[in-house]
This record gives C-alpha cells, structure tokens and sequence, in this order.
C-alpha cells in the first residue's frame, strides 16, 4: 500500500474564485499539480514533482490584495524557492516573503521593486536569526539555502525579482511573424556563468579562491555553485563557519564580509497585449528544456494541466539523456530519482490582457502554498 500526502497545502480566502472556490491540487505519487485555477490576471496551471527525499521545493500563487491593508492594490505574485542542503530555508521563505511583501506594500503605500528588494533582505535577516537560535543545538540549519525566483503582476506591471537559478520567461507575440518568442526575464546567479565569477571577483578582490574550478563546475569558494540566495548562513557570516558545523562546510580561513547576497536582481516592465504567458520554474526544468521549446510546449498545449504536461517533458528529457524509457523513470523512488532529475516546479501564468490592465478589478482570492512533502513510490 502507498500512502500519499499533499505536497502543497492550500489555503483560500474567500469563495469568489472562478472554480468555485476550490484551490486543491491532486497528488500522484511523487507528482503534485493543480490542471487550472484562476487569479486576478487570468489563469494558472501549477505543477511539482519530487526527487529528493524530503522535496527542497517550495513554491506559491497569491492572488488578490497586495497589502496588509484593506483596500490594498490588487494582483498576483508567484514564488517559486528551490532549497538545497535541506528544506527548511525554502519553507522559512514559503512563509514569510509574501508576508513581508505585504508589509512594505502598506508601508511605502504602494508595489516597487524597492518594497521586494527590502522583502527579500527582511525575509533574510529572519531566517539568520532563526539559524542563530537553533544554532548550538541544530548547526546544520547554517548550510542551509533557497533560491528565490518571485514574480508580481499589479496595476499593468511586472515585476520579476531573483536571487539564484531559476528562472522566469515570457512568451511575447510576435505579430509580423504571428509566432510567440521567448523571453528571459530573471538573470541567474551560478558561478559558471562569466559575468557572475566577475562580480564575485571585483566584489572579493583579495581572495583569489573566491570561485574554484572543482571537477569541471565552478563554484563559489569550491562549496556551492550559486552566487546569491537566502540562507547559507555559513557563508554570509563567520560565527556559523566553525564547529560544530560539518567539517566540510567550514573554510580554511576567515572572513569578514558576506561570500554570498541575497539581494535579488529585480526587473521592472509595463505588460503589453502580446505578452501571452510566464512560466516560472526551478532549475530542474531548464536543465533539459530551453527556453523557446518550453514556450512552444505552453503555447501548442491546452491551457488545462499544461503545467503538468511540460513538467513531464521535461522527464522525458531526462530519461531520453540516461538512455532509458520515461515508464522505467516512473518507477524509480524519492533519493534515487535525484540522480536523474532534480526536484521540479512549474508555474504557468496566463495574462488576459484586460484583467491586467484593470488594476482595480476585485478578482478571486486564491492563497496556494506548496512543498509540504510527498511520500510513496514513483508512478509519475
């Protein structure tokens, strides 16, 4: 017998929504997802399968108020949180990111890419007081991190904020050639990137072991490949890198500045007509689909479970790379899987051009927050 538990844990506030006020999704062993549902700026379709044996991705839609405050500017906001070491800074940023969103909306009386960087810098400041708490008694919290891919649609603007490898991309109409072209919208930070080791060199100019070549993969201090993300509190301040933490995670010497940010980069745009869909996703799926083939799989595919069905292209993808078939994939469990495919998450978000442009528009209320784990064998 396998015994399922939700990998996301829905929580509505009110009964307005278009589906009847049902945010469920269903779970198929390792596989989460939510076919359809709708939000202040159209509709959405979200999905997320499981590799690790405790999922490290958390993610969420909000759609509604903005605010703390009553009445609050109306829109949606997506938060897609890859964690790596463990699960707990992802969940941490789960819960408090959006909260913190809403708090500096009401205070700065209004959406701006200032409100999400200082959101992004509160959430961190917390979870580092978290790590100092539970420090003597729990030191592995201080290894632990979440990349942070956030999305906002509100009043006809998008805002896209990151810190880490996921990844944001838009699919623009492109009239006079009646196609829909892909657009990268967030900039990753992972060090095998050039232009991220040459930040991290001029932002370290006395440490010439800032970014170390380490079997073919760069990687920031020989450690970690990326560059910025909240947490890791074992490199952004030298009281948590010495014992009783892991030997492997302690640096040979000290240090007295932050090796890693987790202060997003941040891009502001007004939305268009021909701006169709986003698809917001961890690294897992960029791993094996670019940015136009996913595009195109959004675009040629029903709008009903397409979050789904491109999750699992992406699968396809991965077993065609090992030289096996995707059933045989199915079949392999939590922990294992991981040496296959990553833990993944997708979020599709259709953008109905006069939704978008009514920034008054009361539209459903909708709170999903998701990766509360999946037990049980593969069949997905």
């Amino acid at each position: 017998m396998r015994i399922v538990s939700p990998c996301w844990k829905p929580s509505v506030e009110g009964e307005n929504s278009s589906n009847g006020g049902d945010t469920g999704g269903r779970a198929e062993g390792l596989l989460w997802y939510k076919d359809s549902g709708q939000h202040v700026n159209g509709e959405f379709s979200m999905a997320v399968i499981q590799a690790n044996n405790l999922l490290e991705d958390f993610s969420q839609l909000e759609s509604g108020s903005m605010s703390s405050v009553d009445p609050g500017p109306q829109g949606t906001f997506v938060g897609v949180y890859d964690g790596h070491g463990g699960p707990e800074a992802a969940r941490f940023v789960n819960e408090r990111l959006f909260e913190n969103i809403k708090r500096f909306t009401s205070e700065n009386n209004g959406m701006s890419a200032d409100v999400i960087n200082k959101a992004f810098l509160a959430t961190e400041e917390e979870f580092l007081s978290l790590v100092k708490n539970q420090w003597l008694h729990k030191p592995q919290i201080a290894s632990v991190g979440a990349c942070c891919l956030v999305g906002v649609v509100c009043s006809g603007v998008l805002y896209i904020a990151n810190a880490g490898d996921s990844r944001a991309v838009l699919g623009r109409l492109e009239r006079a050639i009646k196609e829909i072209k892909a657009v990268q919208l967030s900039y990753e930070h992972n060090a095998s990137i050039e232009s991220v080791r040459e930040e991290l060199h001029s932002l370290h100019p006395d440490d010439p072991h800032i970014v170390v070549l380490k079997h073919k993969v760069w990687r920031v201090k020989g450690l970690i490949q990326i560059s910025r993300a909240i947490g890791d509190a074992y490199l952004k301040r030298a009281e948590f890198n010495r014992e009783p933490l892991l030997a492997r995670f302690r640096l040979p010497e000290p240090f007295n500045k932050p090796i890693l940010k987790a202060e997003p980069t941040i891009l502001v745009q007004k939305l268009y007509p021909e701006d169709q869909f986003l698809i917001f996703a961890s690294d897992g799926l960029w791993e094996h689909l670019s940015n136009q083939e996913a595009v195109d799989f959004v675009r040629s595919c029903p709008r009903n479970g397409v979050a789904r069905k491109l999750l699992k292209a992406a699968l396809r993808e991965a077993a065609k790379k090992r030289e096996m078939r995707y059933s045989d994939l199915k079949k392999i469990d939590r922990g294992v899987r991981r040496h296959f495919h990553d833990d993944i998450t997708v979020i599709v978000l259709f953008l109905d051009s006069n939704l978008v442009s009514r920034s008054s528009f009361r539209g459903p209320l909708i709170s999903i927050k998701g990766g509360y784990g999946v037990s049980g064998n593969g069949n997905t």
